[in-house]
């Protein structure tokens, strides 16, 4: 506890002795749903129409009280939520996602925003229904992509064959002329592959096999640096791969936001990421559980509840760093 003190007084030393600090650095939690209070697996893309940043999120039903403690019911009829922010680090909720039902279903995770040539991609696992337990074998799951001019209004596009019943948590980043799509497939052992594209609609596999030879989920493919980077949720916090044309993966050994933060609702591992490369700087934002807040002592149901944090990246010699305790102040800055 007076480690922890110690940490929370020297952090707001920091931010008062650096200019422009004091009132701009990101708050703690970052973002959390005012309704289920459940905002997990975010997603961010510039709006250019409107000049902000728009967050699409899993909203999980956190605040429902099941009398059974392993029922999972909570994690699914979720709908897709939406915040906005000028500079990445103030965040406003606007509300759920008008996703179109025709073509996804009751339970939708993880949305995966891409924008190119003035349409905005979304690429959002579909479980078709609500489950209680996991590994139900009724409980499938599908990615399906969805278009967009305004962010607001969302087409029914296609659903890629990724030769799985049990695909979720979609990744896309253009290499060269060409696109990738990364998956995790549950039928392959949790393992991460990989698609590929020339027109954002019709995918065939890579024949590269699985990025690393172990179970993750929620991959996110970013550029920095000069490299190709991948940070993934392995459930003991986020495992770092990295690649120079995005095909041949190396594992870092040391693994990010596995131990929990010092500063309240930041005090578990870190989940499921999406990382914005915004003016040479990598804002890393992730999920944290409430499980170890001071509400859970009380409130067996508390830990159902998750919270956006975010914290910025550091390359140093080969590998990314993080400093989940330092404060974060600048925030993102518009796309040229």
């Amino acid at each position: 506890m007076k480690l922890r003190t110690l940490i929370l007084a020297l952090s707001s030393v920091w931010a008062l002795a650096l200019p422009g600090v004091c009132g701009a650095a990101a708050p703690k939690p970052l973002y959390r749903d005012p309704i289920t209070d459940g905002a997990a697996d975010v997603s961010i893309v510039f709006d250019k129409a409107h000049r902000q940043w728009v967050m699409f999120y899993t909203n999980r039903r956190a605040t429902l009280k099941d009398p059974d403690p392993k029922d999972v019911a909570w994690v699914h009829a979720t709908p897709i939520g939406m915040a906005t922010s000028k500079d990445g680090l103030a965040w406003t909720y606007k509300g759920v996602a008008a996703i179109p039902a025709q073509c996804t279903g009751p339970t939708l995770w993880a949305p995966e925003l891409y924008a190119e040539g003035g349409v905005y991609h979304m690429w959002l696992t579909v479980v078709p229904g609500v489950f209680h337990r996991w590994g139900d074998k009724a409980a499938t799951a599908r990615i399906v992509h969805l278009t967009s001019k305004d962010l607001a209004t969302w087409t029914c596009g296609d659903t890629p064959d990724l030769g799985s019943d049990r695909v979720i948590d979609a990744s896309v980043a253009k290499i060269g002329d060409r696109y990738r799509l990364w998956y995790k497939d549950e039928r392959k052992g949790s393992r991460i592959l990989a698609v590929e594209s020339t027109n954002l609609v019709h995918w065939t596999p890579t024949g590269d096999g699985p990025v690393v030879d172990m179970a993750a989920e929620g991959p996110k493919v970013f550029r920095f640096k000069g490299a190709w980077w991948m940070i993934a949720d392995a459930w003991k916090g986020l495992i770092v791969l990295r690649s120079d044309d995005a095909r041949t993966w190396s594992l870092q050994p040391r693994r990010l936001l596995e131990q929990p933060g010092l500063q309240p609702t930041d005090t578990a591992k870190g989940q499921h990421p999406d990382v914005v490369v915004s003016g040479g700087r990598a804002f890393l934002y992730y999920f944290v559980h409430q499980s170890n807040e001071p509400e859970a002592k009380a409130d067996p149901y508390y830990g159902q509840r998750t919270v956006v944090q975010v914290a910025e990246l550091r390359e140093e010699g080969g590998a990314l760093t993080v400093d989940r305790e330092a404060p974060v102040e600048g925030g993102l800055v518009p796309p040229r």
